[in-house]
């Protein structure tokens, strides 16, 4: 008898993780009514990785206002996991997605709203809180969500400094005295969904929040700014979400780690792939960020040391990956993921070929 795991990410814009897993698990029984399915939605730090180990650690979800990137009102969430962990995504306060096309103003763009979901997690008693730090809308550094927990980026002046990537470069030094009190005795820990040095953050990921080529120039001095200021070198992952992993860890300890083999570990992907006989992931772009902590990359890696082969299915895929010589995957079928009927059919389509 078949098993199939259907481990894949969200699909940016189509499916999230959870609607995938079901789609891919009907396209596996209609081609092998015998095959034992096992669906198991995955993340990588980026948006819905809250959603993805809400669904399978179980635990509460809890609902508030807080600003969004521009400081407009917006509902978020936040989840607690039965062992007490909070797992906040920082893009449900402050993401790209909430904001219009035309709205897009990385310079003032702030992670303030994230900040104030930490803030309710720590209010109700967490000490240890997962962040996953994807699709944010800021370059900001995480100046914003420190605000909000009241460790402030103070100006020669002695005045908190504006809001945005563009303030950082007035930053002269750091005020922790009215920081959260229960920061001293909290865990975080950073998902990171790419593997981004600070210094490149400003460049590679300016451009898709709104920034024109002038305004990367002025965001790359603010970062260096910024590092100098915290005394930061070089740091992997430090990048991530404009800088908000750099952020926390220089002034909060946070820890930072690939979000994919955070989220692997907790939802048990190993023991539950040991043995099956095929790992089909998706995403919604299979492009060169895909081997840099996307999700589906890490299901491979992990699937390929248990011996399983892995399909992968991709919304679009970029030249350069149909050209790639060394890559994880077993196979890789495009798909085109409009609306959810259209998705199945092409799922089942593909998989039933597979199977045959």
């Amino acid at each position: 008898m078949m098993h199939v795991i259907a481990a894949p990410n969200a699909l940016k814009g189509t499916f999230d993780a959870l609607s995938a897993a079901r789609l891919i698990g009907e396209g596996v029984r209609e081609a092998a009514p015998d095959a034992v399915v096992t669906e198991l939605p995955v993340a990588d730090g980026g948006d819905g990785t809250r959603a993805v180990l809400a669904a399978a650690l179980g635990g509460t979800t809890h609902e508030l206002e807080v600003e969004d990137a521009l400081g407009r009102p917006v509902r978020a969430c936040w989840s607690r996991l039965p062992d007490g962990s909070a797992v906040i995504d920082v893009a449900s306060a402050s993401g790209l997605a909430l904001l219009a096309e035309g709205e897009r103003e990385v310079m003032r763009a702030s992670s303030f709203g994230a900040g104030q979901l930490v803030r309710a997690a720590l209010d109700a008693g967490c000490t240890r809180i997962i962040l996953g730090v994807g699709g944010s809308a800021s370059v900001d550094g995480g100046a914003g969500l420190l605000e909000a927990l009241g460790v402030l980026l103070l100006d020669g002046a002695g005045g908190v400094i504006a809001r945005g990537g563009g303030g950082l470069g007035a930053a002269a030094r750091v005020d922790r005295s009215a920081a959260h009190l229960a920061l001293a005795q909290t865990e975080i820990v950073v998902a990171c969904d790419v593997t981004t040095e600070l210094s490149d953050a400003a460049r590679l990921y300016g451009p898709q929040k709104g920034a024109t080529p002038a305004q990367v120039q002025v965001l790359e001095r603010c970062l260096a700014h910024y590092a100098a200021l915290l005394g930061l070198g070089p740091l992997p992952r430090g990048g991530a979400a404009g800088g908000i992993a750099a952020g926390l860890y220089a002034l909060l300890g946070a820890r930072l780690v690939s979000g994919v083999d955070l989220v692997l570990d907790l939802i048990g992907f190993d023991d539950k792939a040991r043995g099956a006989d095929l790992v089909i992931t998706a995403e919604g772009r299979y492009d060169e960020t895909s081997a840099c902590g996307k999700g589906p990359w890490g299901v491979a890696q992990r699937a390929a040391r248990l011996g399983v082969p892995v399909f992968l299915l991709a919304g679009s895929i970029a030249p350069e990956m149909q050209r790639a010589q060394k890559q994880p995957f077993a196979a890789v079928f495009p798909t085109e993921c409009g609306v959810a009927s259209s998705a199945g059919r092409v799922v089942r389509h593909f998989l039933a070929q597979a199977a045959r």
